[in-house]
């Protein structure tokens, strides 16, 4: 398969010299990842699913880019967005950016590390608060849960979790 001119510019093989550092609180994300769902729907029941994901890095190693499809292809899509992840040293974090153009879904968050955890915490597409957290993270694995609340006054919610781990490829 030849790499088109588009993915050739985007992709890069790692970090930009002298940031290095910097990209460590998601660089350990590189490669690829299956993951099992749980969705938490309003009424107290659940879903479960399975997934894939994909991080790589990108813009001349400046950002990191990720790709999250469920249920695993080859079945038809639920889910299938892309996050991009920049550091910003003027404000010590993270800006994440999501979309997932077939829910119609979008989130703009600021990412941080918050002890072992990495918490990314703003607004989604309805005007909801939204918090991700990466957390129980190891080399091979890591427990994701997406939170919203309609107000700073109002608990979390947890609406979806995604328990992950590394495949070979």
């Amino acid at each position: 398969m030849t790499i088109s001119p588009f993915h050739a510019a985007l992709g890069s093989g790692g970090p930009a010299a002298g940031i290095a550092g910097d990209m460590s609180l998601y660089g350990w994300l590189i490669g690829s990842w299956e993951m099992d769902t749980v969705h938490h729907l309003d009424d107290g029941t659940t879903e479960k699913s399975t997934g894939e994901i994909h991080f790589g890095w990108v813009l001349e190693g400046r950002a990191i880019q990720d790709i999250w499809i469920r249920p695993r292809r080859p079945a038809p899509s639920t889910m299938y967005g892309t996050t991009l992840r920049v550091f910003d040293p003027g404000i010590d974090g993270w800006h994440i950016i999501w979309s997932d153009p077939l829910n119609q879904d979008y989130s703009r968050q600021i990412g941080r590390a918050d002890g072992n955890d990495i918490v990314q915490v703003g607004e989604d597409s309805r005007g909801l608060k939204a918090r991700w957290r990466f957390t129980e993270i190891t080399a091979d694995s890591f427990h994701w849960i997406g939170e919203e609340r309609v107000s700073d006054k109002d608990p979390w919610r947890v609406t979806y979790e995604h328990f992950a781990r590394r495949t070979a490829s």
